[in-house]
């Protein structure tokens, strides 16, 4: 039930993140504004929405996790409700930037990660499958909607108030129903023996995050991993998300076929990243991360010859082979983070995820700078096709924890008892 709850939470908080793709030819033919300018709001919400993730976990860890994530729900709903009123540039930093970004945050893998390793003895795995595919697929699957509503007398700005209302409605469903620990409701975590009492919340919530991070960044694995994750959402969030629309656009392709599209990505994403948490229960991760990420490079390096005016074969192929890898990442990743920095896998996935946001930010203002130079954005697809390839590396070089203990867990748990102990 909590695992159900969380899912209709992160894919509500998706819905606003759907929009920008969308959005883009409408806000230009309105404004004025150029695909860089549009570009840089997306990176300040990519940005901060990854930089939030760890304090968010900690926040969590503090305050409790019914609360940071209805007023998350509360921050989207509200930057994107006043997008209706914008009129210049800035506004749009604002608001699709800053309050969005924080609210994502606020509910982003990191979200995933506390409720996988709170509630889950077994079928960590696939549990945090189920949940990472609840945000991605929910940003993409809320595509179609968002574009077709911009065609709609009201616009884009009928697509951002249905969006707000969306999240808004989350929040009830939240305060309600969901619960802190197993333990509130007198049983184990799930494939669990005992029912081990949370320790009461204390300390700084910056403070957790802060000391989770020097603690985890002594370690070889957490910069391996934050690399790699960082070329994750570049390649991600960052590209596809964000320019794949305008990018097939540029070829003649419909907007709200190119969402559909998109959307396609989203469906498949599903049972890709379902699919990858089941196998990170049974296979190595550091094999199926290199695995998905060359597989991935692959398929963004042959993107730039599939845009046409119609949908065809081979771009049908691109859209399920991209979409079973498009966060198939975020399990056998949350599972490295498990192995090696243990009960503090939460906070410290937090600043992993931070990485891939700002890996995503930079992908979003540059692939736009290089669609405005050079008028087409292949070559940010044949960047991205390569950087795949290099991530693939970095995660063969994690070395595997020791099964009895793993050195670098303590070394979190004793700057963070309380964390190591909830």
């Amino acid at each position: 039930m909590i695992a159900a709850i969380g899912f209709v939470a992160l894919v509500g908080a998706a819905g606003f993140r759907a929009t920008p793709g969308a959005l883009v030819e409408p806000l230009q033919q309105e404004f004025g504004w150029s695909s860089g300018t549009i570009g840089l709001a997306m990176s300040v919400n990519l940005a901060l929405y990854g930089v939030t993730a760890p304090f968010a976990a900690a926040l969590m860890e503090r305050f409790g996790v019914r609360k940071v994530t209805a007023g998350a729900m509360t921050l989207i709903a509200l930057g994107s409700g006043l997008t209706v009123f914008m009129t210049s540039a800035w506004q749009l930093v604002l608001l699709w930037g800053v309050l969005v970004g924080l609210g994502a945050g606020s509910i982003s893998l990191g979200f995933v990660a506390t409720i996988g390793t709170r509630w889950f003895v077994k079928r960590q795995g696939l549990v945090t499958g189920i949940l990472s595919a609840g945000g991605a697929t929910g940003s993409l699957i809320f595509l179609p909607l968002v574009a077709s509503l911009t065609e709609t007398s009201g616009g884009w700005r009928t697509a951002a108030i249905v969006v707000s209302l969306v999240a808004l409605s989350t929040v009830p469903l939240v305060l309600l129903f969901f619960r802190e620990h197993p333990a509130d409701l007198g049983i184990p975590p799930y494939g669990g023996d005992e029912i081990v009492p949370p320790a009461p919340a204390t300390g700084s919530a910056a403070r957790l995050a802060v000391d989770g991070l020097k603690a985890a960044a002594k370690t070889k694995p957490f910069w391996l991993l934050a690399v790699g994750f960082a070329i994750c959402g570049a390649t991600t969030n960052g590209l596809v998300a964000t320019h794949f629309i305008p990018a097939a656009h540029d070829h003649g392709m419909p907007t709200v076929t190119a969402a559909g599209l998109l959307a396609m990505i989203g469906i498949f994403d599903l049972i890709g990243t379902i699919l990858s948490g089941w196998l990170s229960d049974r296979v190595d991760s550091r094999i199926l991360l290199a695995v998905y990420y060359v597989l991935r490079g692959l398929s963004l390096l042959v993107l730039p010859s599939l845009f046409s005016e119609e949908i065809s074969g081979p771009m049908i192929i691109f859209v399920i082979f991209y979409g079973m890898d498009f966060i198939a990442t975020v399990p056998p990743t949350v599972a490295l983070c498990r192995e090696h920095f243990g009960m503090s896998a939460g906070i410290v996935f937090g600043w992993v995820f931070a990485c891939h946001q700002l890996g995503a930010a930079f992908a979003a203002t540059a692939a736009g700078l290089t669609r405005d130079s050079f008028g087409d954005y292949a070559p940010a697809w044949y960047v991205a096709g390569v950087l795949s390839v290099g991530a693939a590396l970095l995660s063969m070089r994690i070395k595997k924890a020791p099964v009895e203990s793993t050195p670098e867990a303590p070394a979190v748990e004793e700057r963070l008892p309380e964390e190591a102990h909830s």
